[in-house]
C-alpha cells in the first residue's frame, strides 16, 4: 500500500473533489460511518464514539506531465505541510468556525477551503510517488 514503484514529475490540473478530509479507521483507514453519536467501520467493523473519531487527508487530482493526464489520490500525513495542520485539526478548525459563525449549511466554509487548495495546488509542479 505505501510501496513506491515510481516517482512521475507533473503539474496539478484540477482538484477533482471538494472533500479534502474524511473519518476514517484507525486500523484499516477506511471511511467511517457517522452518525451524531456513534462512528462504524464498515470493512473491519470497528465502532466507537463519533466525538472520538479520527480523521485523514483524502485529495484527488488531475495531473498531467509532458505526455498524459493521470486521475490520482493522495492520502495521509503527506498532506500536512501543505494544509499546515493535521487532518484531524483542520476538522476541528472548520467544525468551531461553522459554530462560532452559526452556520447550518456549511458551503461557504467548503467554498473557502476549495478556493484555498486550488490556489495551493492547480498549476503547481509536484513530484508524486506511485
Amino acid at each position: 500500500m505505501n510501496s513506491v514503484q515510481g516517482l512521475l514529475a507533473a503539474s496539478v490540473i484540477s482538484i477533482q473533489n471538494s472533500c479534502f478530509i474524511y473519518p476514517a479507521c484507525q486500523i484499516c483507514l477506511s471511511r467511517l460511518l457517522l452518525d451524531s453519536r456513534r462512528f462504524n467501520c464498515l470493512k473491519c467493523g470497528c465502532t466507537g464514539e463519533a466525538k472520538d473519531a479520527s480523521y485523514r487527508y483524502r485529495l484527488s487530482l488531475q495531473i498531467a506531465d509532458t505526455n498524459d493526464l493521470f486521475d490520482i489520490t493522495v492520502f495521509g500525513s503527506c498532506l500536512d505541510p501543505f494544509f499546515g495542520v493535521t487532518a484531524e485539526n483542520l476538522q476541528r478548525y472548520i467544525q468551531d468556525f461553522n459554530q462560532l459563525s452559526g452556520e447550518t449549511h456549511t458551503e461557504s466554509s467548503t467554498r473557502a477551503l476549495v478556493q484555498a487548495v486550488e490556489t495551493c495546488f492547480i498549476g503547481k509542479r509536484f513530484i508524486f510517488g506511485v
